[in-house]
């Protein structure tokens, strides 16, 4: 059977917690031949291919030479989400798809660009939002799409990560940059994750966002304090005149139960659902304190496999790709693919759209922002102009 052939394009955080296990321990591991890897990052670098013994001519400290000197079929581009555009973009003009951890991309104009650039060259873009595959997001899915549940009224997600995810002083620093939590905001890394679950659920589209942001625990740390936002709520409105209120933050205790506290409420006309996200089953008590372990998202087996929807949703979004290139995908699930929905185009919406409503918000003297109301029309058309009734 022939593997497709796969250039990893960043070998950093997401690589070590994540997509590893997919590369080499997984079930869809034998689909797969990683045939190289850049990444400026030295350090992270040759930490991932000394582990998995990829040689040495095939580790590139610029991914335009790893695409230029290798014979690829796709790469997966595990750059920072502002970052996504310039890779996704120099891949799929030589002829590559491209897998792309959640968002698509951070800019509405950079998500635009690389999904014209794609359907341009006939070639695949897709986006990993595990949460998809999560089996009780898709139970609650099918559900409410099936009437259980009413019309959707209002709606509360919650997100919240340790205080170590963001913070620059924790040793072992969890993210290899110190400034991450002031070039990443709550909204951009994990808002989006939720906003996607609950589109994915109700199927409609936001018409206003606002948000409202605290910047009091991370300005405060020491002796490296971060410009960045504790916390976040993005409330959404949609077409239904439905409202969801997505918080988010990374300013928990680092005794906290698990790295991500998160749940759901969606409360409609004739009942709701509760979504215990972080309750997965499997709580330990051990000598380091009580934690709280997701066997749905990756279940670590004795032999060494890795399974879970944490592996389940990239490693079918890689089937997806092999049968394109072997032009066994049909238009119509193409279109489909390429639609918004499948590209999660909505949840970068959102978030530009509530970076821009504290952009243009109040802060108080507390650290308390205050976004203003922005209208999701109006800010698609003036980042699209007339390409906006592509999303419309």
């Amino acid at each position: 059977m022939k593997r497709l052939r796969l250039g990893v394009i960043g070998t950093g955080s997401v690589v070590r917690e994540i997509y590893r296990h997919l590369y080499f321990h997984s079930e869809y591991a034998q689909l797969i031949s990683i045939e190289g890897a850049a990444d400026p990052n030295a350090q992270a670098l040759h930490a991932f291919c000394d582990q998995y013994a990829i040689p040495r001519n095939r580790r590139f400290r610029n991914y335009t030479e790893m695409i230029d000197s290798l014979d690829l079929d796709a790469v997966q581009v595990n750059t920072p989400d502002a970052l996504h555009r310039e890779p996704t973009l120099f891949a799929l003009e030589r002829g590559l798809d491209v897998l792309v951890p959640k968002p698509l991309a951070e800019s509405v104009a950079d998500a635009h660009e690389m999904v014209t650039a794609a359907r341009r060259n006939n070639r695949l873009i897709v986006v990993d939002f595990h949460k998809r595959d999560d089996p009780r997001i898709q139970e609650a899915a099918a559900r409410y799409r099936a009437g259980a549940y009413g019309q959707f009224q209002l709606a509360v997600w919650y997100m919240l990560d340790k205080l170590l995810v963001a913070d620059p002083n924790h040793e072992p620093r969890f993210f290899a940059s110190a400034d991450f939590a002031e070039k990443n905001t709550p909204i951009s890394f994990l808002t989006v994750h939720m906003v996607d679950a609950f589109v994915q659920i109700v199927r409609e589209k936001p018409v206003r966002v606002r948000a409202t942001a605290f910047a009091q625990k991370l300005p405060a740390l020491a002796p490296t304090a971060v410009r960045g936002y504790d916390l976040c709520d993005t409330e959404i409105q949609f077409e239904s005149g439905g409202v969801a209120h997505i918080v988010t933050g990374w300013h928990l205790p680092n005794t906290a139960h698990a790295l991500t506290v998160q749940s759901s409420r969606i409360i409609c006309t004739d009942g709701l659902v509760d979504l215990a996200l972080d309750a997965a089953g499997c709580r330990e008590i051990v000598a380091e304190g009580i934690r709280e372990r997701n066997p749905l998202f990756c279940n670590f087996h004795a032999d060494g496999l890795v399974t879970g929807y944490g592996m389940s949703h990239p490693g079918r979004l890689l089937q997806t790709i092999q049968r394109h290139r072997d032009g066994d995908l049909e238009d119509e699930e193409y279109a489909r693919m390429m639609g918004a929905l499948q590209l999660g185009y909505w949840a970068t919406v959102v978030c530009a759209a509530a970076h821009q409503s504290l952009a243009e918000g109040t802060r108080s003297k507390r650290g308390v922002i205050s976004g203003a109301d922005v209208d999701i029309t109006e800010l698609l058309e003036g980042l699209l102009g007339e390409a906006t009734h592509a999303y419309l």
